[in-house]
């Protein structure tokens, strides 16, 4: 009898052994940092709202948010490993792999867990008297009618800088062709750029920025505006250049600007070292699109992300262990 006893105590034991072994093993808290921007904008939101959905998937978590000089500079943070996590422009990451300034030569250690906005478009807002005194409709006319345009764009340094000048370059317009019209190209930030056109100091401002933004509908609110449309040609010419992606400003979306206008959109995506453990990056890419909804909530700008905008990055590889997720899930 108590051999069969022995015998059985033995048996249990190795059955649970086999089972524990086929038990899923809750993977540890994780503590990261992410590269963003400054603090107080948007990305330091996503920080937040990134922090926030992994401690619900992994309870004692820690992402930190680390502010930077934006995407650019989150690049070679990624790739010297100073950072953890990244948030970086769609467009900055295919200047990053295909070498482009200021990148010196290709970035290949970068790779992709989700994006995270697909909406932030090249709005190029003109006065409405200088369009109808120069018979501007579109932004292709520019290049036909040669005006005597004063434009701002973004300064050197900022990708929406570099998208507006290829945006220009789309069209066969160059800095110097604008000057011998009698214009002028002014590189400035976003607010400097409102109070010139406010002011009439500048005739076109073309700059990435979500629809119906609070800087965009104060200057509405100033002087006459319109939104000018790209074609086909421009908007193709520009996503294979730039890594931006097509996007449409919904009719209706301002009063002074009632039609839909075509253009191409800056995105921005969370990335990682390629080199990152595989089941890390799968664990993360989970715990981000099972609380997605946590990160639409950071911001009313970002209401319209979804598993399918955050499975749609195109300008690099997702890494392998997000790759894995989004297969499991059906997403790609």
């Amino acid at each position: 009898m108590m051999k069969k006893t022995i015998k059985h105590w033995l048996t249990a034991l190795a059955t649970v052994g086999v089972l524990a072994s086929f038990s899923p093993v809750q993977a540890e808290p994780y503590t990261m940092t992410v590269a963003g921007a400054s603090p107080g904008g948007l990305w330091s939101l996503l920080g937040a709202g990134i922090d926030a959905s992994v401690r619900k998937a992994y309870p004692g978590s820690t992402i930190t948010y680390q502010t930077s000089g934006g995407g650019i500079a989150n690049v070679g943070l990624l790739d010297r490993d100073q950072a953890d996590l990244a948030l970086i422009h769609d467009a900055e990451l295919l200047l990053a792999k295909n070498g482009g300034a200021p990148f010196r030569e290709p970035v290949d250690s970068i790779r992709v867990l989700s994006s995270m906005y697909t909406w932030a478009p090249m709005q190029a807002l003109i006065r409405d008297s200088f369009a109808e005194e120069h018979g501007i409709k579109s932004f292709e006319d520019i290049a036909r009618v040669k005006p005597p345009i004063t434009v701002a764009i973004n300064r050197r340094g900022n990708i929406a800088s570099s998208v507006a000048e290829e945006m220009f370059r789309a069209i066969g317009v160059t800095e110097k062709d604008i000057e011998s019209w009698g214009g002028q190209l002014i590189y400035a930030a976003s607010d400097e750029q409102m109070s010139l056109i406010q002011d009439r100091r500048a005739d076109l401002i073309l700059n990435s920025l979500f629809v119906r933004h609070s800087s965009i509908m104060q200057a509405g609110n100033s002087v006459d505006l319109t939104l000018l449309p790209l074609d086909k040609k421009t908007i193709t010419t520009v996503n294979a250049a730039s890594g931006t992606i097509s996007f449409s400003i919904p009719e209706g979306t301002y009063e002074w600007s009632p039609e839909a206008v075509n253009t191409v959109s800056l995105g921005a995506a969370l990335a990682v070292r390629a080199d990152m453990d595989e089941e890390t990056a799968y664990n993360l890419t989970k715990a981000l699109f099972d609380n997605y909804q946590t990160l639409a909530g950071v911001h009313p700008a970002m209401g319209a992300l979804t598993p399918k905008v955050m499975a749609s990055v195109e300008a690099v590889p997702y890494h392998a262990g997000a790759l894995r997720y989004l297969i499991e899930a059906g997403l790609k």
